[in-house]
């Protein structure tokens, strides 16, 4: 017997909103999307967990939409240079693939190990914290130059080296720790080769499309095939068509918002006042699970602990 739909739209909408806001803000969508899921009390029973788990992730597939449709130009030439009609789109292609194998190569070897010790609260937090260091040292060692240095001659992602590019790629694969952020590696790797800031953040943008894109088939594809070898409800069953339809609509929306937010806060600005809130948010929510205000217990048979304040 199927289990009743376990998230409403009204949930689905709040978490379709976390991810389009998120996912491109350094500040770690997946992190985000386990802290919020839990405290919306998503996640009760091992099927119910699996499903969200899933769902936090294929939810990312609005914010590729969303980049689809704002560098719409950018991907449009990046197809002409795959078919040899375009030198530097076919340049710039072959590097978004060359900093994609190492997630790609990476993310499934390590996939299940992942989601088995990484995708709970306590690993969110840690990584939330670690992350708000590095961005606050990171802006103060180099994002600080670029307020002051805008050379026209300044390294362009049409003009980056595959060494470079890959640098960045194994940049990203640091972020498959949920609370990282891939964001935040990837545009740190970009400006860490020597793009300024708004560029580093565009090459992540188109990064993020096969990244982002494979981990949806790839985690779509893994829930449907489990659910079907084991003879339990997936994804859409357990959670229903109409809210996963309505936070991939709001993720979208949102993503296309925060994206360009994030390129013109970038002109002016670096990445530590992003630090000093991750750094915020851990704290709070340490101090919530130290005062007892919220629970880490793990649901029955679940395979990661949750952040449970509903009682």
């Amino acid at each position: 017997m199927l289990e009743p739909e376990t998230m409403t739209v009204v949930q689905a909408i709040v978490l379709g909103l976390v991810e389009g806001i998120t996912e491109y803000l350094p500040v770690s969508s997946t992190g985000h999307l386990i802290i919020v899921s839990d405290l919306l009390g998503l996640g009760e029973s091992a099927t119910q967990r699996s499903a969200v788990d899933t769902f936090n992730i294929v939810v990312q597939g609005g914010a590729i939409l969303a980049v689809l449709g704002l560098y719409f130009p950018r991907v449009i030439q990046m197809l002409k240079g795959l078919a040899g009609k375009d030198k530097i789109g076919r340049k710039l292609a072959f590097n978004i693939i060359i900093a994609f194998l190492p997630a790609a190569i990476l993310g499934v070897l390590f996939n299940d190990f992942i989601e088995e010790k990484l995708f709970n609260t306590p690993a969110v937090i840690t990584a939330l914290a670690l992350g708000g260091l590095f961005m606050i040292a990171l802006d103060k060692i180099k994002f600080n130059k670029h307020d002051e240095d805008d050379k026209d001659d300044a390294l362009d992602i049409t003009s980056l080296s595959w060494k470079q590019a890959l640098f960045i790629g194994f940049m990203q694969t640091i972020a498959m720790w949920p609370g990282t952020s891939r964001s935040m590696m990837t545009i740190a790797g970009g400006v860490l080769v020597g793009l300024k800031p708004k560029q580093a953040a565009e090459f992540s943008f188109l990064l993020g499309l096969p990244t982002l894109g494979g981990a949806c088939v790839y985690s779509l594809a893994k829930n449907l095939k489990e659910s079907s070898d084991a003879g339990t409800p997936n994804m859409f069953e357990v959670l229903g068509w109409m809210p996963i339809f309505a936070g991939m609509i709001v993720a979208t929306i949102s993503a296309a918002l925060a994206v360009r937010w994030l390129v013109s806060f970038l002109n002016k600005h670096g990445l530590a006042l992003f630090g000093y809130y991750r750094l915020a948010l851990a704290a709070l929510l340490g101090i919530l699970i130290a005062a007892g205000a919220v629970s880490l217990d793990a649901p029955d048979a679940a395979p990661a602990p949750t952040l449970d304040i509903s009682q």
